[in-house]
């Protein structure tokens, strides 16, 4: 089990990896392509596309096949995917390229966290958490290792070459660590509970269609401050460049502190006091950066929503592969896309609401969204399943 843990530790870090890598080098590719601002966000639509539609796909597959079948064949597709972008010389070659590169970005998301829930749940406690701050720390080597490309002058297409073959035989190497057989027993159509047969959208239940619009509003949230917080203390708090490029820094330091003792919470208070204490957390948070002129108090107030929002999606992707294990991969395949979608839509959504108002009163959303997040997380209870069973081995 411990090596099993490792080795999807360590393809959560691969994915991480992939996608910092493509961002450090945006740049280069941008010039070596031609293009202007409004070309590049076309091309990036093709990221967020290829992820989408793999999430799909990659649901179904887990469920017929299992998560460890999917997981080496998405790192390893993933991983050379990233070759593509450094050859683009137009457009449309960018748009196929990154489109390539969100389609492995989504095969690989969804079966490694259902395989993540199936050792959470042969360990008996909580660890999906530490499964999800592999993402940020490999984000962090991947950036440093395009930065340090860039500096020394080192093409895109060598840096993508270099990064995707290590990653490739990184995949292959780990493989034989993750947990052998399907992710769970069949279950008869009699014992599934009533609620399971309901559906608001096709194919899928009502609960998982909830838990979708919790992660909407998470990684909204989520997207929100990424591409946000810096303007808004820059340009709404009058900080220097240095004290806005801190205030993202620290919301993404306090998160990724927030998912290494995430597991130590979930176990102790449960998913549903963690999310919940989160949520308002991050509200309150955001809202006193909103509320006090202060660049220093909006600096602490998205180090706030950065720890509160932490925890949240990887209890609510236990909870998707928890409902029904049958299921685990589409349920965990709509979930994923409904967040992605929130995070792709979020910063257009500040970007429209502000240009009509203020940045300030934009900001607003992701604040209510927590608070809307704060109301739901009593659907959260299947991933306490985990820790009560734990407290009955103990």
């Amino acid at each position: 089990m411990r090596r099993a843990r490792v080795a999807v530790w360590i393809y959560f870090f691969i994915s991480g990896m992939i996608m910092a890598a493509w961002a450090a080098r945006v740049p280069a590719v941008k010039a070596q392509a031609g293009l202007n601002d409004g070309q590049l966000s076309i091309a990036l639509l093709g990221l967020a596309l290829g992820a989408l539609a793999a999430m799909q796909v990659a649901g179904r597959m887990v469920d017929r096949f299992g998560s460890a079948a999917n997981v080496l064949p998405a790192a390893f597709f993933g991983s050379l995917a990233l070759i593509a972008p450094g050859y683009a010389n137009s457009l449309p070659f960018l748009f196929v390229a990154l489109f390539a590169v969100g389609f492995g970005h989504g095969m690989i998301d969804v079966p490694i966290n259902v395989h993540a829930a199936r050792i959470q749940r042969s360990y008996g406690r909580p660890i999906m958490a530490s499964f999800h701050a592999a993402f940020p720390i490999g984000g962090f080597v991947g950036a440093g290792i395009g930065g340090l490309a860039a500096y020394v002058e080192l093409s895109a297409a060598a840096t993508f070459w270099i990064v995707s073959v290590a990653l490739a035989l990184l995949s292959l190497v780990v493989r034989r660590g993750l947990l052998p057989g399907r992710d769970a027993a069949a279950e008869s159509d009699a014992e599934r509970p009533p609620e399971r047969r309901r559906r608001l959208l096709p194919d899928v239940p009502p609960r998982v269609v909830l838990l979708g619009a919790v992660a909407f509003c998470c990684m909204l949230a989520e997207g929100s401050a990424t591409d946000w917080a810096t303007v808004f203390l820059h340009d709404s708090r009058g900080a220097s460049g240095a004290l806005a490029a801190a205030g993202f820094s620290v919301f993404s330091g306090m998160m990724a502190c927030g998912r290494l003792v995430g597991d130590r919470l979930a176990a102790r208070f449960g998913a549903v006091r963690i999310v919940r204490v989160g949520a308002v957390t991050a509200a309150v948070g955001l809202g006193a950066g909103l509320v006090v002129p202060s660049a220093a108090v909006g600096v602490i107030g998205f180090g706030l929503m950065g720890a509160g929002l932490s925890c949240v999606i990887p209890q609510v992707f236990t909870a998707a592969t928890s409902h029904d294990p049958r299921r685990a991969g589409r349920n965990l395949g709509f979930t994923a896309a409904m967040g992605y979608t929130g995070l792709l839509s979020g910063p257009v959504t500040i970007g429209a609401v502000a240009h009509s108002s203020s940045l300030a009163v934009a900001l607003a959303i992701p604040l209510l969204l927590a608070l809307l997040i704060a109301l739901a997380a009593g659907r959260l209870r299947a991933a306490d399943t985990v820790r009560r069973a734990d407290l009955a081995v103990t």
